[in-house]
Parts: C-alpha cells; sequence; structure tokens
C-alpha cells in the first residue's frame, strides 16, 4: 500500500463516520465522492468518471465496487481488501453488480445512506442506482454526512495543507519573476506548474485562472493566451497541492505605474479582507464573514464590483473543483471552528473603468485569530 496518512489516522476517520451514521441510523452509507473514498480509505483514482461505489456498514467493512482499470490502482493505494469489479460490457449493469454486493453485505432491506450531491454519481447513474433498488432497500440522501466530517482537519491533514501553501508561495514567486511587458500567459502558467511539480506538488482539481488585459476581470479559466502590454494588469487564482490537499491563492498583479483606480481598489480590497479576518473565528457564522467582507465594500461603494461570496473551505478534492463546502454567503448558518483551511478571495471587478483587483490567501482557524498559511505580502504588486 502507498497510503499517504497514518493507520491511526484513518482509524479514527472511521469511527467519525461510523458514530455520524449511527445518529442518523444509517445501516450502510453509498459513497460515490472520491473525496470521501480518498479520506476513508486512502483510494486515489479520477476513476470515479465511471460507475464506481464504496459502501461502508455500520459494523465498519468497507468494499469497493470499481472497474478492472482501477482494482491495482485500489490495492496500492488504500487500506480496503475487499474489491469487487464491474464488467465493462455492452450490457454493463453496474448498479445490479452493487446489489449483488449489498447482498453480499447483508443489506437487503436496510437504511442505506447515498451521496447524490458528487460529480461521482452522474444523474444517469442515479436514476439506475434507483431503479436497482427499488424495493429493495430505503434510499435516504446522505450527501453531507462525509463532508462534515471532512471540514475540521486533522495535524496530519493540516500538515498536508501547509506544504500546499508553501508550494503555492514558491511557484507565485517564480512567476512574478517573468512578468512583465511582452511575457507570455502560457510561460507564466508553464513556471506555476513547473514549479508546483519540482516542488513535490499535484495537480489542482481544477484549472488555473490566469487573465490579463480585459479578461484580467474574470474569475474562471477560459483558453487562449495573450502577452502583456507595456500596461497591462494581470490576476492570478491558483492553488499550492499537496496530497490533493489544497491551499489557494490570488493575486492581481499590475504591470508598468498602477492607476489611481487600482491603488483604489487594492486599499478597498485589503479593508475588506482585514474585516473578515476579524470575523473569521470560532462561533462565527461563515454568513457572519460574507457580512464583513460586504459590508467593508458597500462602504467603500463597491456594491456593483464585488461578488456574492467570497471564499470557500479547501482540502483534499479531486476534479473538477477544488472548492469544497462550505462557502462565505449572506446567511450561511454554518459555524466556522478551530482546525478548519479556508481561503477567503477579495475579488473586485470594475467593468466601468476596466480594472481588476483581487486579493485573496487560505487560512487556519484557531482558537482566535485565523493564521494566514502564505507567507507573501499583501502590497499591491507591480512590475516595471
Amino acid at each position: 500500500m502507498a497510503t499517504h496518512f497514518s493507520p491511526a489516522e484513518f482509524s479514527r476517520r472511521k469511527s467519525e463516520a461510523l458514530a455520524a451514521m449511527a445518529k442518523g441510523k444509517f445501516d450502510a452509507m453509498l459513497l460515490f465522492a472520491q473525496e470521501s473514498m480518498y479520506w476513508l480509505s486512502g483510494y486515489d483514482s479520477f476513476g470515479f468518471c465511471f460507475f464506481q461505489c464504496l459502501v461502508l456498514t455500520s459494523d465498519g467493512r468497507m468494499a469497493l465496487l470499481t472497474r478492472s482499470a482501477d482494482l491495482r490502482q485500489a490495492q496500492h493505494t488504500s487500506i480496503l481488501d475487499d474489491i469487487r469489479i464491474w464488467v465493462d460490457s455492452a450490457n454493463a449493469g453496474p448498479a445490479h453488480q452493487l446489489r449483488d454486493l449489498l447482498a453480499d453485505l447483508g443489506l437487503a432491506g436496510k437504511r442505506l445512506g447515498v451521496e447524490y450531491d458528487t460529480h461521482g454519481l452522474t444523474a444517469r447513474n442515479g436514476k439506475a442506482l434507483e431503479a436497482a433498488l427499488d424495493g429493495w432497500a430505503q434510499l435516504e440522501d446522505a450527501s453531507t454526512l462525509i463532508p462534515a466530517l471532512r471540514v475540521v482537519k486533522s495535524a496530519e491533514e493540516i500538515a498536508c495543507v501547509r506544504e500546499a501553501a508553501r508550494i503555492a508561495d514558491v511557484a507565485y514567486e517564480d512567476a512574478l519573476k517573468i512578468i512583465g511587458p511582452g511575457a507570455d500567459e502560457g510561460d507564466i502558467l508553464a513556471v506555476l506548474q513547473g514549479r508546483m511539480f519540482a516542488e513535490g506538488g499535484d495537480y489542482p482539481a481544477n484549472e488555473f485562472i490566469i487573465g490579463s488585459g480585459a479578461d484580467a476581470l474574470l474569475c474562471r479559466y477560459k483558453s487562449g493566451r495573450r502577452k502583456l502590454d507595456a500596461r497591462d494588469q494581470l490576476t492570478l487564482e491558483f492553488a499550492g497541492v499537496s496530497r490533493h490537499y489544497h491551499a489557494a491563492l490570488m493575486r492581481t498583479v499590475v504591470v508598468g505605474p498602477p492607476n489611481d483606480r487600482h491603488v483604489q481598489l487594492h486599499r478597498a480590497a485589503l479593508q475588506a479582507l482585514t474585516a473578515i479576518e476579524g470575523a473569521m473565528r470560532p462561533g462565527r457564522s461563515f454568513g457572519d464573514v460574507f457580512a464583513a467582507h460586504a459590508e467593508a465594500m458597500d462602504e467603500a461603494g463597491l456594491r456593483e464590483h464585488r461578488l456574492n461570496a467570497c471564499g470557500y473551505s479547501l482540502g483534499a478534492r479531486f476534479t473538477p473543483s477544488w472548492m469544497e463546502w462550505p462557502m462565505f454567503y449572506a446567511g450561511n448558518p454554518a459555524l466556522v471552528a478551530p482546525g478548519m483551511t479556508l481561503f477567503a478571495h477579495m475579488i473586485i471587478m470594475d467593468s466601468a473603468s476596466g480594472t481588476a483587483m483581487c486579493v485573496g490567501r487560505t487560512y487556519l482557524t484557531t482558537d482566535g485569530s485565523p493564521e494566514p498559511l502564505s507567507s507573501l505580502p499583501l502590497d499591491l504588486p507591480v512590475v516595471p
């Protein structure tokens, strides 16, 4: 086995999952989220683009149903020893083979929690699952059970996030050296990703975001590259990744002398960041953190230029997104607790003037003030 965590860590995670299952009165969980499989067993694969399911029973047994391509992947990366294979064929029916597995585990007629809210269970496969188990077992949506356990990180997980943050910092510092007039966005991306791999990091769960000129106002990746002008703006949002654990970082870099609007928006972004740091404390809600962000932005006259969310939890994630539950948005009642790794992004997009300004970094929550995991300064980054 080539797992990244100790036996004690996996034992703790399973115990927490079983306790949550007992509270929810589930006889078993049908786990389709790759993050849940990785967290519980170490199983590391992108095979979730096909039908696969990890079953966890209330007495602690685990069994994985997957394809032959992932048999050795599961044997090598996980603590699992019960691995079943569904057979690729013109008439393949993995949902029915899952029912056979469940029957072997004595789960006929039992109450089964299902992870519906995941990219690992398509609508088509979800319908096939329900058809195969209709009248055979009781299915209940339990999509939040494992994510709620994963949001507070253990010491071993925090070590991974700290390493991810270190990787993000050094990658950004390397990229900053080549940012300037005439720099190609493709070269900048190559430096960022290349340094990540050179430092032992992993692929991120979604694409790095890069945009210059008018595209600096975007907060999504899009295809196409350009070279920077003598006076330009470049927005970068990316994450360092270690053992699939993410630490995101965001900056708008000004090429050439910054204009007055860049300076104004940067000042407002820092004020909002300071405000959310004051609210990112145990007992406060994720909605409270967003409210601090919104109040600071709105007082600066930026209501139409800000977003309706200002960050989210980070952890071990798989494509297509590195975001995990919960998120900072209005009224979110989820509570901040020590041991969370949270990304806060101050994104300002002034379309009227064509000016972008973004500042973001990942924090570790504590019993008091949150700890920034990036060591980079928050000064306005300007390159000549």
